[in-house]
């Protein structure tokens, strides 16, 4: 076994690395950059190492600067973890010069695996199904045009270097086509510097299954079962489970055999994911092979009772696997919750801020199940604590949340309990519309395809409902208890409300998405009365804990945690009750007089990035909806629309601009 490896990598994987690589007695060295210097992966590894500023162009992607630390720092061997450098054959040759191990397949087999089209020729000849599509090297778009055309719409144009859902559209029809493919090349050069693409018809209404697969270098290989990777949203997955719902013996034997003779095409090693695209006849075609751990990689582990970093580690040490297919079975059922920072209502745009607030479930980062005892229910991985930053330099993933149960219905009570207790404030994230995924009926019942979260759109993203009478109440106890802790033993600053010979009813006013909320709170000798509209029940506190609150509204005993927000003014309380996360602010009636919601129009920038075309000149009139310029975030592109028919006032930032988010992009004037 190695005696000191470098991670070359951050986030939730360096840390489930380092984990690993502790436990087996193996010293690690983390990387890092400007804006990762007090990272967690970095506390979590046993030294750690520079590499350069925050843009991952200049430090993670910079394999001269990582070999350079591997070097200095006497590390025999490099886990790339999975992105940036994972699937790099020019980095996994510079490791193999240098001297080091790089864990992961040899160069030759990323090569194969790392275009598209060249990936789909050789699974060709291998005898593994394909979909039906234009994979070779010509690249024009009047060509690509006519092959969309011959295999019949609608298609899915596909960047050959990459994934992560960068670079691919859906074309329902010819005339979306040219600007489709476009924007999928601009994207596939930003991500990958490559903007080669591959057109494919789009199968309806498709389910996505990818095989874990593991080789070792003395002819060993095996398949570690499925996982069901459906649940998407823009070609990026969101839930992932094992093993997949519906699957029969005879259906997971023929996909493993295909996906083991995918691996032996390119006499692989280490462990690599077959992704294939499975029709409702339960047909399968080949998608792609990830030459590198997946981030899914945790609800096979649980199923499997097998870590398989640890297979990692001593693949790359040159050990045989430790266990034939015959010795693998499949134990129960995990599902896996990807937690981002991004505003599942703005499209999903990624967010960035400060984890001012986070609260998790008790859980363990991982435990070994191998030896027949059942994993524990409840994992996470993550790579951020309370008080660290989203940025806007790297992908905004939180933690995933994973959890084990002997059947998929118990996993799923489990996986639904665990992410009612994840409270995040700071920033933007999907929590809550998680919530909302794993009580859909159409989830819950396993009626899976990569078209299900926009197939219940309705249900997973409906209007803001009504503030209850419950959340204000809470809110209403979080500002006096506050209050009252704050007041200490003074009696000049005491606010219990008490009063010679009357009684003191307090006013106040929250505001959330839904409007204005004005509510009374008449002190009384045992509480308060609350009033809201027709409302007018008894309310309690009984215990204040942090920022858990136990209250009595009338006959309704409630628990829940209020947290005040980042605001340096508190003004702002988040009550999670139940599952689910409202956000009030407290609003002082005096302070806020007189301010108004006027000005002109001024499309905003959602997120920090670079603008990449602009559309429209100073003067031009738009209808509604006309894309006025696109900028680039996260490797992602967004589309700035006219909100109305109205006249471009001015452009206010260039192409190559970069941008802060919220700065005014275009200044507008709507039609009268």
């Amino acid at each position: 076994m190695f005696s000191k490896i470098l991670i070359a990598n951050r986030g939730e994987i360096a840390c489930r690395v380092a984990a690993t690589a502790r436990r087996l007695g193996v010293r690690t060295v983390a990387v890092y950059s400007d804006a990762d210097a007090g990272a967690r992966h970095v506390a979590a590894c046993d030294e750690a190492l520079r590499i350069g500023p925050p843009a991952a162009r200049d430090s993670y992607l910079r394999g001269d600067a990582i070999v350079a630390a591997a070097r200095a720092a006497g590390a025999e061997a490099i886990h790339p973890g999975y992105g940036f450098l994972s699937e790099n054959e020019a980095f996994a040759q510079a490791c193999a010069e240098a001297g080091l191990a790089f864990i992961g397949p040899p160069p030759a087999a990323i090569r194969a695996m790392g275009s598209k089209i060249e990936a789909k020729a050789l699974m060709e000849r291998a005898g593994v199904p394909l979909v039906p599509g234009y994979h070779g090297e010509r690249q024009e778009a009047a060509f690509l045009r006519l092959q969309a055309d011959r295999i019949g719409y609608p298609v899915l144009i596909k960047a050959s270097a990459g994934g992560g859902g960068k670079g691919m559209r859906i074309v329902h029809q010819a005339a979306e086509f040219d600007a489709a493919l476009a924007s999928c090349q601009r994207e596939a050069a930003a991500a990958f510097g490559d903007e080669r693409v591959l057109v494919e018809k789009y199968l309806e209404r498709p389910r996505h299954i990818e095989i874990q697969v593991f080789a070792d270098a003395h002819g060993g290989c095996v398949y570690l079962f499925e996982r069901d990777c459906s649940v998407q949203r823009r070609h990026q997955k969101v839930l992932e489970e094992a093993p997949a719902p519906g699957m029969t013996p005879e259906r997971r034997r023929a996909m493993g055999e295909a996906a083991v003779a995918a691996a032996r095409a390119v006499h692989y090693q280490g462990a690599g994911t077959v992704e294939f695209i499975v029709a409702p006849d339960a047909s399968f075609y080949f998608m792609e092979m990830n030459t590198r751990l997946q981030v899914e990689h945790p609800v096979t582990e649980m199923i499997s009772g097998h870590d398989l970093v640890e297979w990692q580690l001593r693949v790359a040490c040159g050990e045989s696997l430790p266990a034939g297919q015959q010795q693998l079975a499949i134990h129960g059922h995990a599902l896996e919750a990807r937690i981002y920072a991004e505003n599942p209502d703005r499209g999903f745009l990624p967010a960035t801020g400060t984890l001012s607030h986070m609260a998790l479930p008790a859980a363990v980062e991982f435990e070994r199940g191998g030896d027949g005892r059942e994993p524990a229910p409840v994992r996470i991985d993550a790579g951020v604590r309370q008080g660290d930053a989203i940025s806007p330099h790297y992908d905004p993933m939180i933690a995933k949340l994973i959890v084990w149960g002997a059947t998929r219905e118990q996993a799923l009570a489990r996986m639904r309990a665990a992410l009612a207790e994840v409270h995040i404030v700071g920033l933007a994230n999907n929590v809550d519309f998680l919530t909302r995924l794993l009580h859909n009926p159409a989830f819950a019942r396993a009626r899976l395809d990569t078209g299900l979260i926009e197939r219940e759109r309705a249900a997973l993203f409906p209007e803001h409902g009504r503030v209850t009478h419950e959340v204000l109440a809470l809110a209403a106890a979080r500002v006096v208890a506050d209050e009252a802790a704050g007041a200490g033993s003074d009696p000049w600053q005491s606010r219990h409300g008490w009063r010679l010979n009357t009684r003191y009813v307090r006013a106040l006013t929250f505001k959330s998405e839904r409007g204005v909320h004005d509510l009374a709170l008449a002190y009384t000798r045992d509480g308060f009365m609350f009033e809201h509209g027709a409302v007018r029940v008894p309310l309690a506190i009984d215990t204040v804990h942090g920022t858990r609150l136990a209250l009595r509204l009338a006959d309704l005993r409630l628990a829940a945690d209020v947290v005040r927000g980042p605001q340096a003014a508190g003004e702002e309380l988040h009550v999670f009750l139940n599952g689910r996360h409202a956000a009030l602010a407290l609003v002082d009636v005096i302070a806020h007089a007189g301010e108004s919601e006027g000005g002109e129009a001024r499309m905003t920038a959602p997120m920090p990035g670079r603008v990449i075309a602009v559309h429209v000149v100073p003067g031009a009139r738009v209808a509604r909806g006309a894309t006025l310029l696109v900028m680039e975030a996260m490797k992602m592109e967004h589309a700035i629309v006219a909100p109305a028919d109205g006249v471009v006032e001015e452009i206010l930032y260039g192409v190559g601009d970069q941008v802060a988010e919220g700065a005014a992009l275009v200044a507008f004037a709507p039609a009268s």
